[in-house]
C-alpha cells in the first residue's frame, strides 16, 4: 500500500483546530510527549513499515537529510 499524498481529511482545518486545542494547556514538553504518542498510535494503526518509512522520509527536513548524507560520506 503506497503512502497517500493527496488530501484525504474531510475537515483538515477542524482536525488542526482539535490538535491545537488538545495541547493548549500543556507545557512544551507535554505537547511534545503527546505528539510522540500520537505518532506511535497512528503508526500502529497504519501498520505498514514501507508506508511509515516513506512518511518518515517525507517529514524529515531536507537540510537534515543532506547533512546526514554528507556526514556519512566525509573521509575519516
Amino acid at each position: 500500500m503506497p503512502l497517500h499524498r493527496e488530501p484525504r481529511l474531510a475537515d483538515p482545518d477542524g482536525f488542526y483546530e482539535a490538535l491545537i486545542d488538545s495541547q493548549r494547556d500543556l507545557s512544551d514538553d507535554g505537547a511534545a510527549l503527546m505528539n510522540a504518542k500520537l505518532v506511535l498510535i497512528l503508526a500502529n494503526h497504519i501498520g505498514d513499515r514501507a508506508v511509515l518509512d516513506e512518511a518518515l522520509a517525507l517529514a524529515r527536513p531536507a537540510s537534515a537529510a543532506a547533512a546526514s548524507a554528507s556526514a556519512t560520506s566525509a573521509p575519516t
